[in-house]
């Protein structure tokens, strides 16, 4: 049996569950989220705490068990908490700001780029060097942060672009001069 697949969700006071043959929806104060659910896991509501069980024991039942409840699990967190990355951009003249729902974004190339910021999706600027990304939707922050960092990722050379400021850059030894 999953680890992670037979631990309940709890879910906190605010938060109300729909749950359907095919989909469940979470809501709470932050969003409302929908997650459709597979045939062959079985989710019930019991009380204040969301039990997610498998039909059988076939390779794609255990596989979806664990990933199923963590879904579930994201979605509550989602709507009560919320996530949040934050990236850090290296370089002489790499910058960032925010226009409306745009993020202009000059990266060394001859143009600046322009980010179009998705609904739900909160971008803040601490300074011109650090972007915070946070939302309420798990998958969509991530996306979103991977899609920014992929603008210019890191070179490990120099260490010049676009990480998370969480993220080590292994930095490389340039190529050593001939000697005569």
């Amino acid at each position: 049996m999953s680890r992670i697949g037979r631990l309940p969700v709890i879910i906190p006071a605010g938060v109300k569950v729909a749950l359907t043959d095919s989909s469940i929806t979470v809501e709470g104060p932050k969003g409302k989220l929908v997650q459709a659910l597979r045939p062959e896991i079985k989710v019930a509501h019991e009380g204040n705490e969301i039990i997610v069980s498998r039909l059988d024991d076939q390779r794609e039942s255990r596989a979806y068990h664990g990933m199923t409840r963590q879904l579930i699990h994201n979605m509550v967190v989602g709507v009560t908490a919320g996530f949040q990355k934050d990236l850090a951009i290296n370089g002489v003249g790499y910058k960032a700001e925010l226009k409306g729902n745009l993020l202009v974004l000059s990266l060394g190339y001859s143009t600046i780029i322009e980010y179009v910021i998705p609904a739900g999706i909160k971008m803040v600027l601490d300074g011109p060097n650090k972007i915070s990304i946070s939302g309420f939707d798990k998958q969509k922050v991530g996306q979103v942060s991977a899609e920014i960092r992929s603008l210019r990722g890191p070179e490990p050379y120099k260490g010049k672009g676009i990480r998370y400021a969480s993220e080590h850059v292994r930095h490389k030894v340039g190529k050593a001069s001939a000697k005569k």
